[in-house]
């Protein structure tokens, strides 16, 4: 039978003492990580903090900006539906004249329609004449 002998002393000693060093390391490392975690965490208040103001003073910009806007849309919509209007007018006031001047001069309109006319059909037909 044999036996075993541990020796205790010379080791164990040493043994320990790595044991205490890995610990102290692990601690070490620990306090690291939280000191970094806090550093971020501090570090993301600031920025969060930051970007809180940075909207606060924006918003209120933002919203007159929109109200501007809007104030624009409207006074191009009013302005459009003026002239547009405007052009109504015009064009019932042109109509007017018009048949107004074909029942007082029934003959002329009849030769200026007829001129027209063929000046438009002599034009269409030199363009379709060039294109051959």
């Amino acid at each position: 039978m044999m036996s075993t002998t541990t020796p205790t002393t010379p080791l164990g000693s040493g043994a320990s003492a790595a044991t205490r060093l890995a610990d102290q390391a692990a601690q070490g490392a620990d306090d690291t990580i939280r000191a970094t975690q806090r550093v971020t965490n501090e570090a993301l208040d600031r920025l969060s903090d930051k970007v809180h103001d940075a909207h606060d003073k924006a918003a209120p910009k933002i919203v007159r900006m929109a109200e501007q806007a809007e104030t624009l849309v409207r006074r191009g919509s009013d302005a459009l539906r003026e002239g547009s209007h405007q052009v109504r007018e015009k064009a019932v006031v042109a109509s007017d004249r018009t048949i107004a001047y074909i029942r007082d001069e029934p003959v002329k309109a009849v030769l200026i329609a007829a001129a027209a006319g063929a000046a438009m059909l002599a034009l269409v037909n030199l363009l379709t004449r060039s294109r051959h």
